[in-house]
């Protein structure tokens, strides 16, 4: 079992409680870690010629697309692709799993996709965009389907980025009055806010009909979002064989350094101790 996770049944809860104590330079050397480390990953499945799949899901504002770039910022761009189909059209939502073999990775390719074929079984029924049987349908033929993408030699990882009703309602909010972001905002934003109880079931049935043992879901608290991208990364490492690995020990981090830093409403507080900086960053603009 990898290090930091608890797994009740097929669904993995992994926390790196360490990353709660980063500060900026801690963060940086971390990151600067792990991203040294992942790129080994991806010469390894060039050498092997290995196909990786890497989805992420959660609802709207979760990270999934800050954190893909950050998987990407520093590969090797040709053996790499970062998917998000968007809208589809009459056909691909009639013939949903054609549409996403499209974009499953090739030999020596590692995908990462921010929203997958899982769409299906969260924001689609949430916002009326399939019928209740292409729905059941979905969840009938996910398993073998993914099970012949393995047969295949597919590796699949699977990750949900879990944020709190406050933190999204603060980042929407964010987002909609933001002078660099507000392009971002939709008025779905706002109605996935108020269907956050039946985006719940939609989840809850997700995770207890798809969690597998050969194809669980990583379940990452993301309402921070820099110690949710390290932790995703960290368990992806943790998780796959590559050669030349280097055993991610767990660090021990300073509370005694003053030079914790968060942003509230614009207005930046640094020169914080670990515990100001504890209390506060409950507040912070993070994004």
């Amino acid at each position: 079992m990898v290090p930091g996770f608890t797994k009740p049944e097929m669904l993995i809860t992994y926390n790196q409680e360490e990353y709660e104590k980063l500060n900026d330079n801690s963060n940086y050397s971390e990151k600067r870690r792990l991203q040294i480390e992942l790129l080994k990953l991806q010469e390894d499945v060039i050498k092997k010629n290995r196909r990786l799949c890497v989805i992420f899901e959660g609802r709207d504002t979760a990270g999934k697309s800050s954190t893909s770039k950050f998987f990407t910022q520093y590969l090797i761009p040709k053996n790499f692709s970062y998917v998000n189909l968007g809208v589809p059209s009459e056909w691909e939502s009639n013939h949903w799993f054609e549409r996403w073999e499209n974009v499953i990775p090739k030999h020596k390719q590692i995908a990462f996709l921010d929203r997958s074929w899982y769409t299906r079984a969260l924001t689609e029924p949430v916002m009326g965009y399939c019928s209740e049987i292409q729905y059941k349908d979905f969840m009938q033929e996910v398993l073998p389907w993914e099970q012949k993408l393995q047969g295949e030699g597919v590796e699949i990882i699977k990750f949900y980025f879990s944020i709190s009703k406050a933190q999204q309602a603060k980042r929407i909010k964010a987002r909609k009055y933001s002078e660099l972001k507000y392009w971002k905002f939709s008025t779905n934003d706002e109605y996935m806010v108020s269907k956050w109880d039946t985006f719940t079931l939609y989840k809850d049935q997700m995770f207890k009909s798809t969690a597998t043992q050969s194809s669980p879901w990583v379940v990452i608290n993301a309402n921070n979002k820099m110690i949710a991208r390290l932790t995703a990364l960290r368990f992806l490492l943790n998780q796959t064989e590559y050669d030349y690995k280097k055993l991610l020990k767990p660090l021990t981090w300073s509370k005694d350094i003053n030079n914790y830093k968060v942003n509230i409403d614009g207005i930046e507080f640094d020169r914080l101790s670990y515990e100001q900086y504890k209390v506060l960053s409950k507040y912070s603009d993070d994004d």
